[in-house]
This record gives C-alpha cells, sequence and structure tokens, in this order.
C-alpha cells in the first residue's frame, strides 16, 4: 500500500471500499474493537440524556459498526455512506439503522431540525482529498458542516473523530472562520 496505507490515498471511498475492502474491514476484529471504542466514546462525549431515545445521525456509517452502538444505547440512527458495498453488508447485517447512499461532500439531504446528535467514526478525513476534478476539498467542508448544521436540532451536539494525515489538515478542521461560520464551537479531545 502507497504512502503508509492510508486507504484515502489509494483510491476515493466509492472506489477503494469495493466488496473485497468493505468485507474486510467489517470482518477484522480489530478494527471492530476500535470502532466499537470510539463509538462508544462519542456518544459519551455526546452527554445524551439517558432515560430517552435521540435520533441520531451517523456519517460516513459504513457497514454500521457506530450503528450497533447506537442502538445499544437505545437510539435511534441513519446513516450515511458513500460505499454502496459497505450500505450493503449493512443490510446484511439487519442494522437497525436506516441507511442513505451519499457524498458527505455534497452536504446532508435530510430536514431542518431532524437529528438530536450526530457523530462520525473515521470519515471526515476524506473531506479534505480531492478525488474528482471538480472537489475543492474547502467548499466541500463548508457545504457539509453548512447543512449538518442545519439538520441538527436547536442545541444538538455533533462528535467527530477523524485521522487527519498532517499538520495541514489539522488546520482544516480547526479553521476557525469556517467553523464560526457554520455555527460550530471546536472541543479538542
Amino acid at each position: 500500500m502507497a504512502h503508509g496505507g492510508r486507504p484515502e490515498r489509494q483510491a476515493p471511498p466509492e472506489i477503494f471500499y469495493n466488496e473485497d475492502e468493505a468485507r474486510k474491514y467489517t470482518s477484522n476484529t480489530r478494527m471492530i474493537e476500535i470502532q466499537n471504542q470510539l463509538s462508544e466514546r462519542a456518544i459519551e462525549l455526546l452527554g445524551l440524556p439517558e432515560d430517552q431515545p435521540c435520533f441520531i445521525l451517523d456519517v460516513g456509517c459504513g457497514s454500521g459498526l457506530s450503528g450497533e452502538c447506537l442502538t445499544d444505547n437505545g437510539h435511534c440512527w441513519i446513516g450515511v455512506d458513500i460505499s454502496p458495498h459497505m450500505l450493503d453488508i449493512a443490510v446484511e447485517k439487519e442494522s437497525e439503522g436506516d441507511l442513505v447512499l451519499g457524498d458527505m461532500g455534497d452536504g446532508m439531504p435530510f430536514k431542518a431540525g431532524t437529528f438530536d446528535a450526530v457523530i462520525s467514526i473515521s470519515a471526515l478525513q476524506w473531506l479534505c482529498n480531492a478525488d474528482k476534478k471538480y472537489h475543492h476539498p474547502p467548499k466541500r467542508l463548508f457545504q457539509f458542516f453548512t447543512t449538518l448544521y442545519a439538520c441538527l436540532c436547536r442545541g444538538g451536539k455533533a462528535v467527530f473523530q477523524l485521522y487527519p494525515e498532517n499538520s495541514q489538515q489539522v488546520k482544516i478542521f480547526y479553521n476557525k472562520p469556517l467553523l464560526h461560520l457554520v455555527h460550530f464551537r471546536v472541543l479538542l479531545v
């Protein structure tokens, strides 16, 4: 694998996560354990009410690993992912959330105020790549964050876990003018 094995450097996500890669990812016990730990931590950081189920958006839901944690914690969810093969596995596994095929860089296609919270585990770093001629990462990030903010209910929270490749990507995600424009406050953990 080139570039240290980072999937984002191999191919666009809808190509990289073909049927074989999607199955490998979903059957890797170490990956499952890491995803579960990250998902549980994200749910904890959201600080959701313990006595009522919330409606949560899982961005980059893949095969539904994070969604399983949401379900186990009593929440309802919708997952969005760009890889049809990952979503096929989620369907095979009978994930309890609803699934939407979509590119997060094109924005979130939901009504205003739909979700109580949002999580994204190991996905947002893909927004830093220009996989197509018309992709411009800052515009895709702006589109993503503005539509994401709109589909959150008032007071809704989002927790994002990502793997930035370098300090430039860290700066992209903690760009105060961008985040201020879209009304997000960043807490580094």
